[in-house]
């Protein structure tokens, strides 16, 4: 899959399952494994990439006696789920238009 593609798709993946509710890194991974495979090496900067933009609001909570990195989406993060999701749609049509060519000159 192409590099700014599957970023693209990553990003709204992890804000997807943020929409659900709050978590951690450990649980985001898994959450997305069961989509699109991910690693904690990938999502760390995914995080704090959407955190820099504003989709993302990070907190601390103890856990088991150590700090733990909670995240949560916000307005900002909501609305780029939508813009994700409207821009799937073109691609989706674009992409039928593609096949439908290819069918056609088989």
């Amino acid at each position: 899959m192409d590099a700014q593609l599957r970023r693209g798709i990553l990003d709204a993946c992890v804000l997807a399952v943020l929409e659900r509710g709050q978590s951690y890194g450990y649980q985001l991974v898994k959450d997305i494994n069961v989509f699109i495979p991910i690693t904690e090496s990938t999502l760390y900067p995914i995080l704090k990439r959407l955190g820099a933009a504003g989709m993302l609001e990070v907190t601390s909570q103890e856990h088991n006696g150590r700090l733990r990195r909670y995240y949560n989406i916000t307005d900002q993060g909501r609305e780029r789920v939508t813009e994700f999701l409207n821009e799937w749609e073109e691609i989706m049509d674009v992409y039928q238009y593609i096949k439908e060519g290819r069918s056609n000159n088989e």
